[in-house]
């Protein structure tokens, strides 16, 4: 299955909210608390074309675009972004990393696991 098409994803302004939790079968409420936000990050046009709410949505849908190819379908890399523990950082999430503002760490971690490194 391929990942998550970016232009069902976004919209003139940017990555879409709304889009995002269709696509992953949940709420803009829910997605917030997974970024860390608050609800009226995804409700509000002038938050959610922020630069803060953009970089986190588009962190995101990196993330779960490199997860889902390996784990077969969107719902299934979102269920493994909020929920596995990754052993190198101490058993956080993905969702915790990033809402912490260490995507980069997260995207490392993939780099290293997918190359065959230890994780």
């Amino acid at each position: 299955m391929p990942p998550m098409n970016l232009r069902d994803l976004t919209d003139e302004s940017g990555f879409d909210p709304d889009a995002i939790a269709a696509s992953l079968r949940t709420t803009k409420g829910e997605i917030a608390a997974t970024l860390g936000l608050g609800t009226d990050a995804l409700s509000r046009r002038s938050r959610i074309s922020s630069v803060a709410t953009q970089r986190r949505l588009r962190e995101m849908v990196e993330i779960l675009n490199r997860m889902q190819p390996h784990l077969g379908s969107a719902l299934a890399a979102y269920a493994w972004y909020r929920s596995e523990p990754l052993p190198r950082f101490g058993g956080r999430t993905a969702e915790a990393l990033v809402r912490d503002g260490h995507a980069d760490r997260v995207r490392q971690y993939l780099d290293d696991a997918m190359a065959g490194g230890f994780a």
